[in-house]
């Protein structure tokens, strides 16, 4: 097991196909999202994505190396004890939370406001969508990192 998710996420030979599931992976949890939360989601990822096709990649490089960094004390203490998916899982709110802090800050700091203004209207069911997503993030984290 890697001990540093910097190494095994972030290098350079491996990043693009991290990049590249970490995109695959907000499309099907934004794909599988149902009710009225759900179309509001769906709503504003569509309209992210049209102002800029470049911007949900070119956000998943850019914060990418901050979710790293939030996670390393979750998979420092999972210390390979299963499934990261589980244990994620098992402690969705508090893992939710270290992630959100990233896009918090990052939005807070943009002067892109129309995106801005998805994102403020999405922020409020943003927890409940993360820890929707965890399973797939933990199979994600051990399968490149595992």
């Amino acid at each position: 097991m890697v001990a540093a998710l910097s190494d095994a996420l972030l290098g350079a030979d491996k990043f693009p196909a991290v990049r590249a599931d970490v995109e695959a992976l907000i499309d099907a949890e934004v794909s599988d999202k149902k009710g009225a939360s759900g179309l509001a989601l769906k709503g504003g990822y569509a309209a992210v994505k049209k102002v800029g096709p470049s911007i949900v990649p070119g956000a998943i490089e850019g914060l990418l190396p901050e979710f790293v960094e939030k996670i390393q004390p979750f998979w420092q203490d999972y210390a390979g004890n299963g499934s990261f998916a589980d244990y994620l899982t098992a402690r969705g709110d508090q893992v939710a939370d270290a992630l959100l802090t990233v896009t918090d800050e990052r939005i807070a700091g943009t002067s892109k406001t129309a995106v801005k203004k998805v994102y403020d209207s999405l922020r409020s069911s943003a927890q409940k969508h993360v820890v929707e997503a965890l399973p797939r993030l933990g199979e994600l984290v051990q399968k490149h990192a595992g």
